[in-house]
């Protein structure tokens, strides 16, 4: 649920502090551009969106045209919503809450000619793992091929042609009805072309997760879709350079990294990892955060000495764009349900790499072979003394 008493943009809250001299001045070295390239939004989209309270943005990333090859054009969209209905309803309700406002949401993006949409991280449910309580949240976990989110998103795969990114808590019974957390990709005739794990697993304030999941078994796979190679870096993953060295390795031109985090723990951190790995990585990066206060029926307790409680923070939205030269978009409200759209040219990818030739100048030989030695218990680190001869 929103929370009214959040910051509402800090984007907007700089947009309207600033002289029309001075705001050119701070998008140019902020933002890395002085115009954003708004992209106008139709009509019937904005009154749609008016009429069920979310936000709708859109950019463009203008790229230079190449002589031998043709541009490709792609939009893709990042949805952030809060939660539909309390914590403390049926688990059907609650799913079906979120089913009916996110469905709006997905209209527009289709309506808008998304390409990729991506969902943010366990999005058809409430973020229950702080709770580190088994029942009734673990009746959310669904199979990734035929639970109800999926079966919901394939509709709108298959009728919009659109490529769908949805991250849930899945149920695999093939293993002993074992539990991830994981990002299903849904392709543009409605298939389940594919599914990623979250590899990192946080263990920090009230983000248990590791009471529900482990780290995830499926290494770092792209998809090559009709629309691009794609990657899901899940979550926790962005803290960590090298899950997003792979994604590039692997060959991946937009990541989209579905997260869940609060204010007060990681916000400070938010607009420079997914821009970072941009940049170092030479592909998109799409930051999407979900968005408001959630409140539980029971208490619990972080095991870092302060007063056992009902919510965890505010999540604080702010969903966001990176291009690989390291220009991004402004970020979705800190308090409302949000789309964000971006139209990008993938040839970007390697125009970049070109001009900065990070992948030509990176050392993974070295890299390799340091990190071989590190992971042996006998490891000594490199460090020369002091004391000399």
């Amino acid at each position: 649920m929103a929370s009214t008493s959040q910051l509402l943009s800090l984007d907007k809250m700089i947009m309207n502090s600033l002289s029309d001299k001075e705001l050119l001045e701070y998008n140019r070295i902020h933002y890395g551009r002085c115009d954003h390239n708004e992209i106008e939004i139709k009509r019937n989209t904005a009154e749609l969106a008016t009429k069920n309270d979310f936000e709708i943005a859109a950019y463009d990333f203008p790229t230079k045209k190449e002589q031998i090859r043709s541009p490709r054009i792609v939009r893709v969209g990042v949805i952030q919503n809060s939660i539909a209905v309390s914590t403390d309803k049926p688990i059907a309700d609650q799913r079906q809450g979120i089913f009916n406002k996110v469905r709006n949401i997905i209209e527009s993006a289709a309506s808008e000619g998304v390409n990729v949409l991506c969902l943010q991280e366990a999005w058809s449910m409430p973020f229950a793992f702080c709770t580190r309580e088994k029942q009734p949240w673990c009746e959310f976990a669904e199979s990734a091929t035929d639970g109800p989110s999926t079966l919901f998103l394939k509709e709108f795969a298959l009728k919009y042609g659109m490529v769908i990114i949805s991250p849930i808590l899945e149920r695999d019974d093939i293993h002993g009805d074992t539990i991830w957390n994981t990002a299903v990709v849904i392709n543009e005739s409605g298939k389940v072309i594919g599914k990623h794990r979250k590899n990192h697993i946080p263990r920090v304030g009230d983000f248990n997760e590791s009471t529900y999941y482990f780290e995830g078994n499926t290494g770092h796979p792209v998809f090559d879709t009709k629309f691009g190679k794609i990657a899901v870096n899940i979550c926790y993953g962005r803290h960590h350079p090298l899950n997003w060295l792979m994604f590039g390795i692997n060959g991946a031109e937009i990541v989209f990294n579905p997260s869940a985090t609060v204010a007060g723990l990681s916000e400070h951190l938010w607009a420079i990892e997914a821009r970072n790995a941009a940049i170092a990585n030479s592909y998109f990066t799409c930051a999407i955060n979900r968005v408001g206060t959630e409140t539980f029926p029971n208490e619990f307790t972080s095991g870092d000495g302060n007063p056992a409680h009902k919510e965890f923070g505010h999540f604080y939205g702010s969903s966001y764009i990176t291009a690989p030269d390291g220009t991004r978009t402004p970020g979705l409200s800190r308090v409302k349900d949000g789309l964000l759209i971006a139209q990008i040219d993938l040839n970007l990818c390697r125009q970049i790499k070109d001009k900065w030739a990070f992948t030509m100048t990176q050392r993974l030989d070295l890299y390799a072979e340091s990190l071989n030695k590190a992971i042996k218990h006998d490891y000594e680190p490199q460090v020369i003394s002091n004391k000399g001869k």
